[in-house]
């Protein structure tokens, strides 16, 4: 027989219902959180220069000036994240170390209020280990990029969502999670929101209008940034969300879920992925994680015999949890016709508790069984295979970045040379006294070398100089001068520039 019982939030609670285990738990998760920032900042250098996505939200400021485009996908989160530094210093190392700082505190906060959600207290800081430790999350803890603040924002809300006592203080936490990861993606926003409000709305036990006013006000401070925006500087919410379609190559209903197999170990960016195919390396982390996930829902159902017929209609929390997380990750799946790693984070957020239970589950079983140390070796060496996985994977990722990013400064170079650029990296002057035009990475190029960005088009224009990479050039530009970009980490860069 259990020594406690589960509460109508399914969380299982001791014998008078007070909270189980918190202060070890507690400490654990700190823990983990810690080795979590000293093993990305092992594996990422702080000097790692800004990529693409980076370099759009960092240019919002004069010090990394001139601004690049800022098309209608993006939002204001991720420069509201980095203003502090931003504000008053282009130092990639300094900004680094903030968003690392950031992100290890979102990843506590994130995972605190599973302590007490959770069907065990021990599975936060589990769950933690197991969301920290993939590459992706290890790579992206110095990012100024908006992924892990979403997933934190929507585990922490629904762990706080969960909680049989709700208070002042409880739905507060709930509306702030959904407007952080609202205000970072406005799309995972709402996908968090919709299964909550639901559950808020039609489910006895989580039924309550504090619910519902944290779920909606969440909602609504986290995208009125975004709609604000979307009437001044695009005419309205419609057209903004058809203008962010026509950027992302045209949303529609297919199937990208191989896709997103693909990209597990990288790269950042599959767009388009029908030339990159399925690694072995890649399944791992799925595998283990149908594995964890089916342990937890199996330990689940067995706990959670019902004793009485109002506990059998009682829905366990895990339930909710998993449709959200399906709920994120399903528009990325079937509609959006490219992949990132980044994309999934909060779904793997919002799958890391029922693993950890699973995980638990697995040890519980392998220290129980008559050869309990082939066991528990077994398990250890599963789990040391899987880290060693990731931490080559994150590893080999900013080593990729690290020399692909370089070729932009190297250009750079070559441009400078040749009377093309400001003369200095980003940030001696917001208004660009040239412009470049190309086959690939055009923004960070030209960000790098201090001009505007050209888009596409028939003739020269305005443009400076074309850098292509493994192209020919325009017939209008066979006769400009041809320089080739020596010592590349990617061959195959040619600059023309205009006579």
């Amino acid at each position: 027989m259990r020594a406690g019982f589960e509460d109508s939030a399914g969380v299982e609670r001791g014998p008078v219902g007070g909270r189980k285990g918190a202060g070890p738990p507690q400490r654990l998760l700190l823990a983990v959180c810690g080795g979590f920032a000293l093993l990305s900042l092992a594996l990422v250098p702080l000097s790692l220069p800004l990529g693409w996505d980076e370099l759009v939200y960092a240019s919002r400021y004069s010090p990394y000036g001139p601004a690049t485009p800022f098309s209608a996908p993006r939002t204001r989160g991720v420069p509201f994240l980095i203003a502090p530094v931003a504000l008053w210093s282009d130092s990639v190392v300094l900004l680094r170390v903030w968003l690392t700082l950031l992100s290890t505190a979102a990843l506590y906060l994130g995972f605190r209020p599973w302590l007490r959600a959770a069907h065990r207290p021990l599975m936060a800081p589990v769950a933690a280990a197991l969301y920290g430790g993939l590459w992706i999350t290890l790579f992206y803890a110095s990012a100024a990029m908006p992924n892990h603040y979403t997933a934190m924002g929507a585990v922490g809300a629904v762990g706080l969502f969960l909680w049989s006592r709700q208070s002042l203080r409880t739905y507060a936490g709930v509306a702030a999670g959904i407007a952080l990861a609202t205000l970072m993606r406005p799309n995972d926003g709402f996908a968090i929101g919709l299964p909550l409000l639901l559950a808020a709305l039609l489910v006895p036990a989580w039924r309550g209008r504090g619910r519902v006013v944290a779920v909606l006000g969440g909602l609504a401070a986290g995208a009125l940034p975004w709609a604000v925006e979307a009437y001044v500087r695009f005419g309205g919410v419609r057209e903004r969300l058809t203008e962010a379609s026509e950027v992302q190559g045209d949303l529609r209903p297919l199937l990208s879920f191989v896709h997103h197999l693909t990209v597990m170990d990288g790269p950042l960016l599959c767009r388009p992925c029908d030339s990159d195919g399925i690694r072995p390396v890649a399944t791992e982390w799925w595998l283990l994680l149908l594995l964890l996930v089916t342990a937890g829902l199996w330990t689940l159902r067995r706990e959670r015999a019902p004793q009485s017929a109002s506990e059998a209609t009682r829905p366990p929390a895990t339930t909710l949890t998993l449709l959200t997380a399906l709920a994120i990750a399903l528009p990325y799946l079937l509609l959006v016709p490219y992949a990132a790693p980044r994309f999934l984070l909060p779904t793997h957020a919002l799958l890391a508790p029922t693993a950890a239970l699973g995980l638990l589950t697995l040890v519980g079983v392998a220290r129980a069984g008559r050869h309990r140390w082939v066991g528990a070796g077994l398990v250890g060496v599963v789990l040391g295979g899987h880290l060693l996985v990731q931490v080559l994977l994150a590893h080999g990722n900013a080593t990729i970045q690290a020399g692909a990013r370089d070729d932009w400064a190297r250009v750079a170079e070559v441009l400078e040379r040749h009377g093309v650029g400001n003369g200095s990296r980003p940030g001696a002057r917001t208004d660009a006294p040239c412009t470049l035009g190309g086959n690939t990475s055009v923004i960070p190029l030209a960000h790098v070398a201090g001009c505007a960005p050209g888009g596409p088009a028939d003739g020269p224009g305005d443009l400076s100089a074309l850098v292509l990479r493994e192209a020919a050039p325009p017939h209008w530009a066979r006769d400009w001068p041809r320089h080739a970009v020596p010592g590349t980490y990617s061959s195959g860069w040619v600059v023309h520039v205009r006579p």
